[in-house]
């Protein structure tokens, strides 16, 4: 769908937060970042030291005027220094936190998920779902998370379905609702929320590194009735959620996809497929969506 310009109306003005996993423009965490500034939000950049060589996150912070503060999200000590440094920078606690941070390390390798290397298995779920644990835990060690506060973690429908090359992702990501629920009940009696975000397959970084992604976009596109959701729809809806407006929504996953969690098949993907499947050839609406290189067999 086509992109619409989203005018500020200063929802999150007076709050300020941490937002993980910004690298690039392509980055979900870039556009949520800039969405919250937008909105009147201040908020501390952080992402892995890696990310200083590989990324654009030193442009994101002159932007919008942010600090940046490395910290790897898998270690207690790092998590503790970004909330002492925040913290410091502010005066006080976080009123919200957004979690963009995925890695399959199986998946880069182009590992089966019958033969994953399991050191690899256990980094993919400590740097996508435990690590969402960890930053939690330490901001309630260190006292920094405000009452009536927000956190927001990035998921997606894998979570609950099978898509064969997302593998461990998969299992990552189901950890990950999981710990939204388990911590929601444990943050509640302070007003803080947590929710998740399933969003449709978007052009990012990490997903350049899903083998086949372009055809499991193009999948979602001709399921989802209103389309795959782009990242700046993701990060206006994201914004809401941080706001006060959503203030009695927690322990949720939300989906935010064009419709696609609630549908079967479509009639364009019927079109799409049935030429190839009953006739046991490629169909021309086939080569239309996939192009003549990707356009599976029939």
């Amino acid at each position: 769908m086509a992109d619409t310009p989203t005018a500020p109306h200063g929802l999150l003005a007076g709050k300020t937060g941490i937002v993980f996993g910004a690298l690039n423009e392509s980055s979900l965490a870039w556009h949520i970042a800039e969405a919250i500034h937008r909105e009147g939000g201040r908020f501390a950049l952080t992402n892995a030291p890696v990310a200083q060589r590989l990324g654009e996150v030193d442009a994101l912070a002159e932007r919008t005027g942010a600090p940046v503060v490395w910290a790897d999200a898998t270690s207690a000590d790092d998590l503790a220094r970004l909330f002492d440094e925040t913290t410091a920078h502010f005066g006080h606690g976080v009123d919200f936190i957004v979690h963009s941070i995925g890695m399959g390390f199986n998946v880069r390798k182009n590992r089966p998920y019958e033969d994953l290397n399991h050191e690899w298995f256990l980094k993919t779920l400590d740097v996508s779902a435990a690590s969402l644990h960890r930053t939690i835990t330490a901001g309630l060690k260190k006292d920094a998370l405000n009452d009536g506060g927000s956190i927001v973690a990035l998921s997606y429908v894998g979570a609950q379905r099978t898509f064969s090359r997302y593998s461990e992702m998969g299992d990552a990501k189901a950890l990950l609702e999981s710990i939204v629920r388990s911590y929601g009940y444990r943050l509640a009696a302070r007003g803080i929320r947590i929710n998740s975000v399933s969003q449709s397959p978007t052009k990012t970084s990490a997903g350049a590194g899903i083998k086949g992604f372009d055809l499991l976009y193009a999948f979602a596109d001709t399921i989802a009735p209103m389309g795959n959701a782009d990242s700046e729809s993701c990060a206006d809806y994201v914004v809401t959620l941080l706001s006060d407006y959503t203030r009695m929504v927690t322990m949720q996953n939300l989906f935010h996809d064009g419709g696609f969690a609630a549908m079967g098949v479509s009639d364009k993907l019927l079109e799409v497929l049935g030429e190839g499947l009953l006739k046991g050839q490629e169909s021309s609406a086939l080569k239309e969506l996939f192009g003549d290189k990707d356009a599976p067999a029939g």
